[in-house]
């Protein structure tokens, strides 16, 4: 099986945060469709250097994780959903980390 962390920033650029009903909305439309098995949702706090500006920033973030078969589906299906955050968002990434993993439901 994969393991895979999807790490989404709450900080919209010059309009505030992604509230808990938007994130809400987001699962319900983008992510569970995608991953009906199940996920597991942590809130977080990260940081990330601004590209640009090179600055440091520190902001409220949501990480899903996903134990899921690693196939070419599954791979598409999350690149879907980090594409469909930042597009409505307004993000500049979504955090992606894969790993290999040993699991049983």
């Amino acid at each position: 099986m994969m393991q895979a962390e999807l790490m989404f920033g709450r900080q919209i650029a010059g309009r505030g945060r992604v509230s808990e009903a938007q994130w809400s909305d987001f699962l319900k439309r983008e992510v569970t469709p995608r991953f009906p098995d199940g996920l597991t949702l942590l809130r977080a706090s990260g940081q990330w250097r601004d590209p640009d500006t090179g600055r440091i920033a520190r902001e409220q973030s949501f990480v899903v994780r996903i134990i899921a078969a690693e196939t070419p589906e599954t791979l598409a299906r999350l690149k879907e959903i980090g594409s469909a955050y930042k597009q409505r968002f307004h993000q500049q990434s979504v955090g992606l980390t894969l790993s290999t993993t040993c699991a049983s439901f």
